[in-house]
């Protein structure tokens, strides 16, 4: 076993990272994404795993801010990340999920843990817990690893602040182990994981709300009145103070703009300034009253929530396959949205940002390149638990309502397996492994929605089979496309570009993080 790091602070091996890569994998317990959930006494085996590990007391003495909610907690504690970095504490950050490479889940002072630290402090949590755990206590499932080893990291990294987001719902997340945070807060609430969390806001905010400990301050931005109603029952019943912070003004930023892109990311700005606030008053480090933060902020502040960032939030990335001059000519606008508010949320954002886009191209280029023509194209894949009649409708009509219409709508299936935690030497599935008839579902739906919208009759929306590629066949359709994977249809938008010398292929990827993802491995070439 390839554990921890040898004399020189190198991996004893080229392979050690992978070995790690694998362990993990071992302990996914679910079949796919969408395996129904079974409830069972997991979260409940937290406290023996920390007992195992020595970590109650460490936890316990952790300057933590605690995340919960339905969209935006990544960017809010990104944000509450980048300003008490700024301030000059030392920081710890765990969030989920990561995009390329686990270790994007722990960030120390900003930046990703590296394999020599991540290696030695996985395999000390790996070594103890599989010489304790038996039939009778299992390993603990992936989350529940990670959840573990971020209080490890963060224990023995010594941080000043551990800025921690809840990974699913709040009561029974493995982040509740929590028992003393500094300061709580709660993101905007909506429809997500329903599955587990129940089917009405009401349920949703309840789960959230477990987050809540007994005295300790907490903050939320404006919810809907059912959810509202229930985060401030749960906080009258905790004595915890439960305030609403306000949505930042951009005016306080003096003339620059939030790290993370969006009109959304201003509410998420907004609560991190709180969760900071209190974070720094609370630890005897600041004594500014709240109320002057909304007249102006202190360079710190401006300083991290300008400077903030995240991978695939409202991300745009440019292909690198083409030369110099005609790099720009294939965009990917980038943004994890699986929810119905969250796709409103990116379609305003796309709508914007292509926009925006292209006026730069055309006031920074001369000759040819400032006559093309822009043209938008769809490239999606969500959660089969996720309902796509919900979702497309929010997206279309939002994007619409901005003059932007998509010419095609490329559906594929994820690149990574879900069965294994990947790392830059895992290869993607291939061929007969590819499972792609929820993605010839999703075709359905958008043909449907698009000929509804047109006045036509549905029809069946399998118009042609050709084949691409030797052996990959492409399902086309009137105003969509299902491939057998994103490396074809990433050829196909390569393609397209290069036969239209004059038009700009912007493309929007979006309904799954985990596409988000792959697309930045292989546009990026990190892959």
């Amino acid at each position: 076993m390839a554990q921890g790091i040898d004399g020189e602070g190198e991996p004893r091996s080229v392979s050690a990272y992978d070995e790690a890569m694998d362990a993990l994998s071992s302990l996914i317990t679910k079949k796919n994404r969408s395996h129904k959930y079974v409830a069972d006494h997991r979260f409940d085996r937290m406290f023996d795993y920390l007992k195992i590990l020595d970590l109650e007391e460490q936890i316990s003495q952790m300057k933590i801010i605690h995340v919960a909610g339905t969209k935006g907690k990544g960017s809010t504690c990104v944000f509450t990340e980048a300003i008490l970095r700024n301030y000059g504490f030392h920081t710890g950050l765990f969030t989920s999920p990561h995009l390329i490479d686990v270790r994007e889940r722990f960030r120390l002072d900003g930046e990703d843990i590296c394999i020599e630290k991540f290696l030695e402090y996985f395999w000390w949590c790996w070594d103890r817990l599989k010489a304790k755990c038996s039939d009778d206590m299992p390993m603990p499932t992936l989350f529940h690893f990670l959840a573990l080893l971020a209080f490890k990291i963060f224990a023995t990294e010594q941080v000043d602040v551990a800025i921690i987001e809840v990974g699913l719902g709040g009561k029974i997340d493995a982040t509740n182990v929590i028992q003393t945070p500094i300061v709580c807060g709660i993101t905007p609430l909506g429809y997500d994981h329903t599955e587990i969390l129940g089917n009405t806001l009401e349920e949703i905010a309840g789960q959230k709300a477990g987050i809540f400990k007994k005295g300790v301050p907490a903050y939320t931005v404006s919810q809907p009145p059912e959810a509202m109603q229930v985060l401030k029952e749960k906080a009258s019943q905790l004595d915890v103070c439960l305030q609403v912070a306000n949505e930042l003004y951009g005016n306080l930023l003096n003339g620059l703009h939030l790290g993370l892109a969006g009109e959304h990311q201003y509410v998420n700005a907004g609560l991190a300034i709180m969760l900071s606030y209190m974070w720094l008053q609370r630890t005897g480090h600041f004594e500014v009253n709240p109320v002057d933060l909304t007249s102006g902020l202190p360079e710190p502040f401006i300083k991290g929530l300008t400077t903030a960032s995240l991978q695939g939030r409202a991300q745009i990335v440019a292909d690198r396959a083409f030369d110099i001059q005609s790099q720009g000519d294939l965009v990917f606008y980038l943004d994890g949205a699986h929810t119905p508010e969250s796709m409103e949320v990116c379609a305003n954002w796309f709508s914007l940002a292509v926009k925006d886009h292209g006026q730069e191209r055309c006031s920074s280029t001369a000759g040819d390149n400032s006559r093309k023509d822009s043209t938008q194209i769809l490239l999606f894949n969500c959660m089969s638990v996720r309902d796509p009649q919900l979702l497309f409708p929010r997206l279309l009509d939002t994007c619409a309502g901005q003059g932007i219409s998509f010419t095609k709508a490329l559906f594929v299936p994820n690149m990574s397996l879900y069965t294994k935690v990947g790392s830059s030497s895992s290869s993607p599935p291939t061929g007969s492994e590819v499972d792609y008839s929820w993605q010839l579902t999703l075709q359905t739906v958008w043909e449907d929605i698009i000929r509804n919208k047109r006045g036509l009759e549905n029809v069946d929306p399998v118009s042609s089979v050709s084949e691409y590629d030797d052996d990959t066949s492409v399902i086309s359709c009137e105003n969509s496309m299902v491939f057998s994977s994103l490396p074809l249809a990433v050829k196909w938008l390569r393609d397209t570009v290069n036969r239209n010398k004059y038009v700009r292929v912007q493309v929007l990827v979006t309904g799954s993080l985990h596409l988000v993802g792959d697309v930045i491995k292989l546009v990026k070439k990190q892959f």
